[in-house]
């Protein structure tokens, strides 16, 4: 169903992270509570393998090193620990993910905005309305929903869509 409702979000999703990796970019993805669960899963699907076992590994980042976010949280504000991540490591042409049920998550938010300014792509998976994600995305897929859970569950499919042709633009599909 996500496929065919957001068939031309998908697509151009997976179009601008096969770019990103054939210019050896990498992706970066986060979020709060179940969408930071998303998020490594999405990493996990990336650098591991989704089908295609005989692969190379993309490079997706998650921030995940908890004493540098608790450190900026503490030093800088909650807000900014996704933003200071993107600061670190974003690069023009790479792919930068933020994933917010409400669209509104403001360490989301402020880090999609530095990623913009880096040069990087930015895609944001969110509910109905897009909340304010919708004005610092290239790329909004927002779920026709207000429900969290079904959120969370079309961004699962999305993204795993999303891994199927990233991996099979590239690589070809597993024997």
């Amino acid at each position: 169903m996500t496929k065919k409702l957001h068939e031309k979000t998908v697509e151009a999703v997976a179009k601008a992270m096969i770019s990103c990796y054939k210019q050896g970019g990498k992706a970066i993805i986060f979020g709060n509570g179940g969408s930071y669960a998303d998020a490594l899963h999405f990493a996990g699907e990336l650098e591991g393998a989704y089908n295609n076992r005989n692969r190379p590994a993309l490079s997706a980042l998650v921030p995940s090193n908890e004493a540098a976010q608790t450190a900026i949280a503490n030093d800088f504000g909650y807000n900014k620990g996704f933003f200071r991540f993107v600061q670190a490591n974003a690069q023009p042409g790479d792919v930068v993910i933020g994933i917010s049920t409400s669209g509104n998550s403001p360490n989301v938010v402020y880090a999609l905005e530095e990623a913009r300014k880096k040069g990087a792509r930015t895609v944001a998976f969110t509910g109905r309305t897009g909340g304010k994600l919708k004005e610092c995305a290239d790329v909004l897929l927002n779920i026709p929903a207000d429900y969290t859970p079904y959120i969370q569950i079309a961004h699962s499919v999305s993204y795993h869509i999303i891994c199927d042709i990233v991996e099979s633009e590239l690589f070809g599909r597993s024997a």
